[in-house]
């Protein structure tokens, strides 16, 4: 027993080794990011389903935090302060698969064609579920979920919802970010986003360590119908996303698990589905319903299940034709000793890069806004005010 469990920490620790400089990497880049894309414009560009709403609100999810309680937070936000309900959906999406780090770590574990298909897969999920709202989503709905919403029940992240230290005056975009301001609201944005999502991390790397090394190669074959290659094409895409709602992994930490199902022999669409899924696990169903009601809540689970398996039919059929669906399986899951090779070297560039970022996060105030993230929005309104 006790060799099963080092053996799945050890795996876990060796894809949390090989993914760390790609996590600092993408952290920093979003953090740049927010830094200087101001949020409190937000619901004013987003007031209708039209195309250019759609797209900005894309363009403002890329930008965002990868974090799904903190997406799911904005979106609700959003809608409260006038901001359309789909684009506000759009929105949601946009930020938990179309933002750098979840690109980066994608690339290092499973491969560029995987990050290329999650990327056109996320475009296409966003269509998808425009065409949904459009067609079963009410105005007598949206009002009741506006109702709900207003209520004002805390879900996860509120307080990093509401805070925008971004730098919108000042000069050029590079002095911006190298401005004491600039550099400040990077570090601050920097660890938050950490602090939001490392549970969500670790878990992902437990439970993708734990099935590597617990299950055998055969159930996953057996489940995933590896033996039957057309039904396994259909169920890939339909079976992905529930397995993700048990998972209970969101963010970027379903990016490992996502590597072992695919070892395991999911289909192509499958992984993809199963990417898409954070935002339908069980603990943010529940955040939907405190938020929207369950009426709302059920919809949304509806609606962005059809929407990530339709996405991911039509991605796996795209790459097939292409000829660009991976013909090996050999996702980075597997235990290897730490070496001296550019992954260390890189790993301790970005971790000294981490460590300056925290350093000027506890010299500039960070702890108090750190502890504000779970807070009623109203707080972290009232301290963003006061740090200003």
């Amino acid at each position: 027993m006790i060799d099963a469990v080092l053996h799945a920490l050890a795996m876990a620790g060796a894809m949390a080794w090989e993914i760390l400089w790609p996590l600092i990497l993408g952290f920093a880049l979003s953090a740049v990011v927010q830094a200087v894309v101001s949020h409190k414009e937000m619901s004013r560009v987003l007031p209708d389903d039209r195309p250019r709403s759609i797209a900005t609100a894309v363009a403002l999810g890329a930008a965002s935090s990868s974090c799904s309680y903190a997406a799911v937070a904005v979106a609700r936000s959003l809608f409260r302060k006038g901001a359309n309900f789909t684009a506000a959906m759009t929105f949601e999406l946009a930020s938990t698969n179309l933002v750098a780090e979840l690109s980066i770590i994608l690339i290092v574990l499973m491969g560029w064609k995987f990050m290329l298909s999650e990327t056109i897969g996320a475009l296409v999920m966003v269509a998808f579920l425009v065409v949904l709202f459009r067609l079963f989503l009410t105005p007598h709905m949206v009002a009741e979920a506006k109702e709900h919403a207003d209520t004002g029940i805390p879900g996860r992240m509120e307080g990093h919802a509401e805070m925008d230290m971004s730098v919108t005056e000042g000069g050029s975009l590079w002095q911006r970010i190298t401005s004491p301001q600039g550099l400040t609201a990077i570090s601050h944005y920097f660890v938050m986003d950490w602090a939001s999502v490392w549970a969500d991390i670790a878990g992902g790397l437990l439970i993708a360590g734990a099935l590597a090394a617990w299950v055998p190669h055969q159930f996953w074959q057996s489940f995933f119908l590896v033996n039957h290659p057309v039904l396994a094409t259909i169920w890939g895409p339909l079976v992905g996303p529930l397995v993700a709602v048990l998972a209970f992994v969101c963010s970027v930490g379903n990016i490992p698990l996502a590597a072992v199902l695919w070892n395991g022999g999911i289909s192509f669409g499958g992984v993809i589905a199963f990417i898409f899924a954070d935002l339908i696990v069980l603990p943010i169903l529940n955040i939907y319903r405190k938020y929207y009601g369950l009426k709302m809540a059920t919809f949304l689970f509806v609606t962005f299940y059809a929407a990530m398996a339709g996405a991911a039919f039509v991605v796996e059929g795209v790459f097939a034709v292409a000829g660009l669906i991976p013909s090996e399986r050999n996702a980075q899951v597997v235990e290897a000793p730490i070496a001296w090779n550019y992954t260390t070297w890189l790993n301790i560039i970005f971790l000294c890069v981490a460590v300056a970022l925290v350093w000027r996060f506890l010299k500039t105030g960070g702890p108090t806004m750190l502890r504000m993230m779970n807070a009623p929005a109203h707080h972290a309104h009232a301290h963003r005010k006061h740090s200003g």
